[in-house]
């Protein structure tokens, strides 16, 4: 009897020391996991199309649009609040530059220790003297804070009509970009144009288009042609017609874009994030489609727009738009653009939680102000 005694309770004690063990565990990887980043918007960042870095030195690196001439700045930051301005970073409009002016909408990338920025400009080449000459380059540099130079004195590539908002994916040793085709010279025929025309408000509505594209992992070239991605709606009655054709329906523009494309992966799903209407106005929105592969086909989602103004709600934020999404330690944020009645026409960077959902559904949790945070 005594040593089935024994034998019962050192089995005992050792379930008492695996389950002890097990707890322990569970309530270190517990207290490890990082809890979401309070961000207090709008924050002290005056960009329009802002792109986060979170570089290899643990720091994060913003770039964006404006702030300085003929190029890029950028700022640092080891928290995401905290923000540090590194000044200029890439200077355009030099002899040996292809672009010379207007530039716009930069994101940079970490690649085998070097760090390489996207951006677009108005090309040098020129002939037929276009007002919108947009194309899309590539300038490198040994730290995320540069200096930038050009990789060549030439657009990576050239589609023949002007193109902006570079966005790259990397998958299995291939690289996808992502642009969008300029609303220049770009009129469309749809129902939302004919309804336009009957108001005597337009002749014609020009749309920019989402494309995407697999190219040479060196920046030197393109491998194949360019595929329609993503589109403005062409039905009264489509669901995504109202949000996407605000810029026409306000009598405000003759244009309806579909442009600052961001492409990420959940759960075997390609999302792919894009703005509509103008840039410059209240109505600039973020919507999103699904597809199963880098290059489509995508669906649009039925919960658009996910990030919009919120003044009919009691909010001060307008034009919100031109988004990247962030994940850190698992936890989605959403990066974008926006404008305050205080701030006026001045672009500022906000950066709110962001969710995809069990059911796919993905959710910004913006715009939101210091004002109504809790």
């Amino acid at each position: 009897m005594n040593i089935f005694f024994i034998m019962r309770k050192n089995f005992s004690l050792i379930l008492f020391r695996i389950a002890f063990h097990f707890l322990l565990l569970l309530l270190l990887c517990t207290s490890c996991k990082r809890e979401p980043v309070s961000i207090r918007n709008p924050l002290p960042v005056s960009f329009g199309d802002p792109f986060i870095l979170k570089a290899s030195d643990g720091k994060f690196y913003m770039y964006g649009t404006g702030g300085i001439d003929n190029g890029f700045r950028a700022c640092v930051s080891p928290d995401l609040v905290h923000w540090e301005e590194l000044g200029r970073i890439y200077r355009g409009n030099t002899p040996d530059s292809w672009g010379i002016a207007n530039f716009w909408a930069p994101e940079a990338y970490e690649i085998k220790g070097k760090y390489y920025l996207l951006f677009s400009a108005d090309w040098r080449e020129n002939p037929t003297n276009e007002l919108e000459n947009f194309r899309i380059g590539v300038a490198v540099a040994d730290r995320p804070e540069g200096p930038f130079r050009d990789l060549a004195n030439h657009p990576l590539f050239d589609p023949g009509y002007p193109v902006i908002d570079a966005n790259l994916y990397f998958e299995n040793n291939r690289t996808y970009l992502y642009y969008s085709r300029c609303c220049y010279k770009h009129p469309v025929q749809s129902e939302v144009a004919d309804w336009a025309r009957a108001q005597g408000w337009h002749n014609e509505i020009e749309e920019s288009w989402v494309y995407g594209m697999e190219i040479k992992p060196d920046f030197s070239g393109i491998i194949g042609e360019p595929q329609l991605l993503l589109s403005p709606p062409q039905k009264m009655d489509d669901p995504q017609t109202e949000w996407e054709s605000r810029s026409v329906t306000s009598h405000e523009v003759n244009r309806r874009w579909t442009e600052g494309s961001f492409i990420l992966k959940h759960s075997g799903h390609y999302y792919l994030m894009y703005s509509a209407n103008y840039f410059g106005g209240e109505n600039y929105a973020v919507g999103y489609a699904v597809g199963e592969n880098p290059l489509g086909p995508f669906t649009k989602a039925a919960n658009n727009p996910v990030l919009q103004k919120n003044t009919a709600s009691g909010g001060n934020v307008t034009g919100t738009g031109h988004c990247m999404a962030l994940n850190i330690d698992g936890q989605w944020y959403c990066v974008y653009h926006g404008r305050t009645k205080e701030t006026g026409e001045e672009r500022l960077v906000f950066i709110d939680l962001m969710e995809i959902q069990p059911d796919g559904k993905l959710v910004v949790y913006g715009p939101t102000t210091a004002q109504n945070q809790p």
